[in-house]
């Protein structure tokens, strides 16, 4: 596998404890809310044999796949800039690694799994929007959304101006997309926490745009290490965060500066840590997230060093939360 070093050198380029409370298991049960997992946890199992990896994850127990890019539908000037981070991560095709949208579904309903929702980069809703959203409406996903937007590429410093302008184009663009039944995901990278005036750009972008067209996906790991709190932002805007993407820390950590440069993330990589066995208080965040609209729940240890003992000892964890 890939250092994890130069992962994020060549990404910058383009882009034991108890169970919280019955009562919580029993609301995810009633509600029909099932474990998922974002495959860049494990990039190159899914990348060699997609249907023997949705076979795996089938029979721990998860439920839920969300995949990530870029794909043959995607824009060329992504796919041509994922090149060298794909052969770097030894993957030789792009999702869906040589399989049609017809056969993932199909594979995805022989192993009693859905997608709710997928990553899909900015520059391909840009510029190449709608096959994307045709091929995504037969997959029967949901939720599309962005992965880390690249703040270093440009010598121009980031202002909440900027944010705003990102807010008015998703709200655009999450338009368009509730025309094939899907709607438009934000996903935090915990760059979006520094303060201008007395607002942070998260609280610019929940702002400006229109909860009919645009939610949000909280990475717990990354919103942490730009020094705020998922509970708390949450309990702020119930509803809007409709997707949880979950890992553990080693240790607290936080970002040396702003977030917005490849070297912070990089620095605290090698401190993910499988759910439950971190610092983080995973079942109060979740707790929270079931009480203020959360609808999806994945694992995503982002390139995990020890891909099948992360996805069972992490599926062990959530069946006691």
């Amino acid at each position: 596998m890939i250092p994890r070093r130069r992962f994020i050198q060549l990404a910058g380029t383009t882009l034991a404890a108890l169970p919280v409370s019955g009562i919580l298991a029993q609301t995810l049960t009633e509600q029909k809310k099932h474990w998922g997992i974002q495959l860049f946890t494990i990039p190159q199992m899914v990348s060699k044999d997609l249907k023997g990896t949705l076979k795996t994850l089938s029979e721990i127990g998860y439920k839920e796949i969300e995949f990530f890019g870029p794909y043959d539908f995607s824009a060329t000037e992504t796919i041509e800039r994922w090149k060298p981070i794909s052969a770097q991560l030894g993957i030789e095709a792009n999702a869906f690694y040589g399989h049609s949208v017809s056969d993932v579904k199909t594979m995805l309903k022989d192993f009693g799994l859905s997608t709710p929702s997928v990553h899909l980069d900015l520059i391909t809703m840009r510029k190449n929007l709608k096959p994307a959203m045709e091929a995504l409406s037969k997959l029967g996903t949901r939720y599309v959304a962005i992965p880390p937007l690249n703040l270093s590429n440009t010598d121009e410093r980031w202002t909440l101006d900027h944010f705003k302008k990102l807010a008015d184009e998703f709200n655009q663009i999450g338009k368009k997309m509730a025309d094939y039944g899907l709607t438009f995901v934000y996903h935090n990278h915990g760059y979006e926490h520094w303060t201008e005036n007395g607002q942070t750009p998260m609280e610019v972008l929940l702002k400006n745009t229109d909860p009919k067209h645009v939610v949000f996906e909280l990475d717990i790991f990354w919103m942490t290490a730009g020094g705020a709190s998922p509970i708390e932002f949450m309990k702020s805007n119930p509803g809007r965060f409709k997707l949880l993407h979950i890992k553990d820390a080693s240790e607290p950590i936080r970002f040396s500066g702003d977030g917005s440069t490849p070297d912070q993330w990089m620095t605290l990589f090698p401190k993910m840590a499988d759910p439950g066995t971190g610092v983080f208080d995973i079942r109060g965040i979740i707790a929270q997230a079931v009480k203020s609209g959360a609808e999806h729940f994945y694992l995503e240890r982002d390139l995990t060093p020890t891909p099948i003992e992360t996805l069972k000892n992490s599926f062990e964890f959530f069946k006691g939360v």
